[in-house]
């Protein structure tokens, strides 16, 4: 988010490549976030297994699209409907206690998980109940996270950096994690995978508890909790930017993001493979995403980011109705690569941009929001996503959602002039874009 020196572009030509990867992992100078990065990494690639499993697990007791898609229900419902209060309470206590909280008590929801499954008394019910516990603790830690990232990065000049960098972290996870699952599922079982993911989260909590940071201000009874609630609303409904990135947001995550619930009857029934299928499947998408998280990481501004969530949007739709044609599986991997590097794009270009714009005293809730478009739709596009899929079959609503993500994409084209208007004041107050450049600047916004 850095202004570059008048005499940036004859240095760049002129540095070595060396100095340019330097400057692409600049956020890690930070030890706090050197901290995090160190304990997500582990702690996410044990996720990644979870969810591999648990969408194997499932599909393995009943056979059925349908509960695939209500299992994605259960897990993300919680956090649509406890998002707004849980960025409320965000904003008003210490952050960092917030997720030593969350990360323990996922670390107790995945061990729970690996005893019932490992000693064979689990049952759709429980994996059920077990989702729904996840949801619950996802609408406070994803708030919670994303506004912790300012904590962690004293220079907001390396934020966007920060946040690529934690995305290029995601996607590496994303890449080993169903890898690691699909071997261990054949092997094994699913509860192994259950097991690794509730001891990985040891890693997080050590590096929370590590970490020097000047505990936040609460923010005590100036206001109650319902007109927090209603400030934070307001402060989103009436700035076009971070609503229009949000709306689109909850688009993608209502049609397109649930193409994820369906890929273990794509893996079985469309490409007739296993749990090594999947595996496979789902590490494409993680190259793809790690290929669009590195792209972001070498940017050294957040301009320019605002034109790449159509782009991202377009991609991802071009990338599932592509998947949604293919019986091959070199050709659905391809499709998936395109189609992660297409989602992660898009929610990385957005997050960096909602996390510079917001202001600091309604950060906690304005993430809740951002956390209902990314995760809380998710959980009605997933039933959504396991209804069409067992009417109409997987491939066709694969296709609907791509469909669906272009539209949305064409959308927010038409929104852009309006969006750049009201960026343009903060990018200047920021020192992004130079005060002297007028509005020609904003089509580089």
């Amino acid at each position: 988010m850095t202004l570059d020196p008048p005499n940036a572009q004859e240095e760049s030509t002129a540095a070595p490549a060396a100095r340019d990867f330097s400057h692409a992992w600049r956020a890690l100078r930070h030890r706090n976030f050197q901290l995090f990065f160190g304990g997500q990494s582990i702690s996410l690639i044990g996720t990644w297994m979870t969810r591999i499993a648990t969408s194997w697990l499932v599909y393995r007791l009943t056979g059925s699209a349908l509960l695939l898609g209500t299992v994605g229900f259960a897990g993300q419902i919680p956090t649509f409907l406890l998002a707004p209060i849980a960025g409320v309470l965000v904003d008003r206590i210490d952050r960092r206690k917030v997720l030593v909280w969350t990360q323990t008590l996922a670390m107790v929801q995945s061990l729970a998980l690996a005893w019932l499954t490992l000693s064979h008394r689990i049952t759709i019910a429980e994996v059920l109940a077990l989702s729904a516990m996840q949801g619950v603790i996802n609408a406070f830690d994803m708030p919670g996270r994303q506004s912790f990232m300012v904590k962690m990065v004293e220079d907001r000049a390396d934020l966007s950096n920060a946040i690529a960098i934690n995305s290029s972290m995601v996607n590496t996870a994303r890449l080993i994690g169903p890898s690691l699952a699909g071997l261990l599922i054949a092997a094994t079982n699913e509860g192994w995978c259950f097991l690794v993911d509730g001891i990985s989260y040891i890693a997080v909590i050590v590096s929370l508890s590590m970490m020097q940071i000047t505990p936040d201000q609460a923010q005590r009874a100036t206001t109650s909790m319902i007109g927090q609630l209603k400030e934070g609303w307001t402060y989103v409904a009436k700035f076009a930017p971070i609503r229009s990135i949000l709306l689109l947001f909850a688009l993608l995550s209502l049609m397109g993001w649930p193409f994820m619930v369906l890929m273990p009857v794509f893996a079985a029934q469309v490409l007739h493979g296993g749990p090594h299928t999947l595996g496979f499947l789902m590490g494409a998408v993680g190259v793809g995403s790690l290929i669009s998280a590195f792209s972001l990481v070498m940017r050294r501004s957040v301009r320019g980011l605002t034109k790449m969530i159509p782009i991202a949007a377009m991609i991802f739709g071009v990338g599932l109705i592509s998947f949604g044609f293919s019986d091959f599986l070199w050709l659905s991997m391809l499709m998936m690569l395109v189609t992660g590097f297409g989602m992660m794009q898009g929610m990385t270009a957005s997050n960096t941009i909602v996390q510079t714009l917001v202001d600091e005293n309604v950060r906690g809730r304005v993430m809740s929001y951002y956390t209902m478009a990314f995760v809380g739709m998710a959980p009605f596009g997933s039933l959504l996503a396991g209804a069409l899929a067992h009417a109409i079959g997987a491939q066709r609503t694969v296709i609907v959602s791509g469909v669906a993500c272009i539209l949305g994409s064409i959308w927010f084209t038409t929104r852009l002039r309006a969006i750049r208007k009201e960026m343009r004041p903060i990018y200047e107050r920021l020192g992004i874009v130079p005060q002297r450049i007028q509005a020609e600047e904003a089509t580089e916004s």
